[in-house]
């Protein structure tokens, strides 16, 4: 029965909106992980998360997910991002791609097994948890799996919030080129929003849209990934006895990140109503929610304490990594 979890869930999600509510400086999102982390930690609630409360939690983690991606797509107008400039575009895509190729290469030479180094590499340099529960999604990632990759991004998008504006001033960078270094490298929209404001309403709308146009990679990152899970199941298939029972194919693009791309163009080219939009954001900010603090309640601190270390060593070099890439493209732009 998955009733209630998806309340408990949903519940946690109203209280992680009324925590930011109360303080604004703390992103929505980063409470909603927090607060599941917080719950999976607790002893005397570990019964009932891995009992009756789990398969609502875990229909929270996927359905809820993919179903904010695609709202998640009604925020993306291809007119606000083209008016970057095609130096800024090709400068984001550049940190995006070099960000997840040394982030991988990191994982896999450090020696974090499984599908951890997908998912840091994802999550770092898109756009934090959503993008992880995506790929994760894609490849059949288990709860487990996307949990220490996405209590990483949790913490160094939360170390961004207090780190970046110190370093704003010394580094001679104006509001704007500070807003820009934000949106190009800090992960969750969230995160983005609670860092730049500091920095006035310019810097955040050029944040905003920088790092929106980081989300819109999730939907060529997802066709490569759904590309090689195929062949990957190809390959399986043939050393595997023959059966009369249908094999499963991995879609080269899931339904939902169609969806987010078909919402990306209803953006773009409908007119829509105000209050539709606030609408929208409003349901896909706490469907989001819902579904981070599912997975987060599936985080493990003290199997993440014995044999995290590795992987917390990738999440800050990859965090450093897409910082300093982000800084560079700011100053020679």
């Amino acid at each position: 029965m998955w009733l209630p979890g998806v309340l408990v869930a949903a519940s946690t999600a109203v209280l992680a909106g009324t925590v930011h509510a109360l303080v604004p400086s703390l992103p929505l999102l980063t409470v909603a992980v927090v607060l599941g982390i917080v719950a999976g930690n607790v002893p005397v609630a570990r019964p009932a998360l891995t009992g009756v409360l789990a398969p609502g939690l875990s229909l929270a983690a996927s359905r809820f997910m993919r179903l904010g991606i695609v709202l998640l797509g009604l925020k993306l107008s291809l007119v606000d991002i083209a008016s970057l400039g095609w130096v800024s575009i090709l400068s984001t895509v550049a940190i995006v791609l070099l960000t997840f190729l040394g982030t991988l290469w990191l994982g896999r030479r450090i020696g974090l097994t499984g599908h951890q180094p997908l998912l840091i590499a994802t999550g770092f340099s898109v756009c934090g948890a959503s993008a992880i529960g995506a790929v994760g999604g894609v490849v059949r990632a288990k709860d487990e799996e996307t949990a220490t990759p996405i209590a990483l991004v949790t913490l160094c998008g939360t170390l961004a919030i207090a780190v970046l504006p110190l370093l704003w001033h010394p580094l001679g960078l104006t509001d704007l080129q500070f807003g820009h270094w934000v949106g190009a490298g800090v992960h969750d929209v969230g995160q983005v929003v609670a860092t730049a404001q500091v920095a006035g309403t310019a810097a955040l709308g050029v944040a905003v849209v920088v790092k929106l146009t980081r989300v819109l990679m999730l939907a060529p990152l997802v066709a490569v990934v759904g590309l090689r899970e195929r062949r990957l199941d190809a390959l399986r298939q043939q050393g595997a006895p023959a059966t009369d029972a249908p094999t499963r194919r991995t879609p080269i693009m899931p339904l939902f990140v169609a969806g987010f791309l078909v919402a990306v163009l209803v953006r773009t080219v409908a007119p829509l109503p105000d209050a539709v939009l606030v609408a929208a954001d409003t349901v896909q900010t706490y469907l989001l929610a819902a579904a981070l603090f599912g997975l987060g309640a599936a985080v493990n601190l003290r199997s993440l304490a014995r044999t995290g270390g590795r992987a917390l060593t990738v999440g800050l070099l990859s965090w450093t990594l897409i910082a300093a890439l982000a800084l560079a493209a700011v100053q020679l732009s």
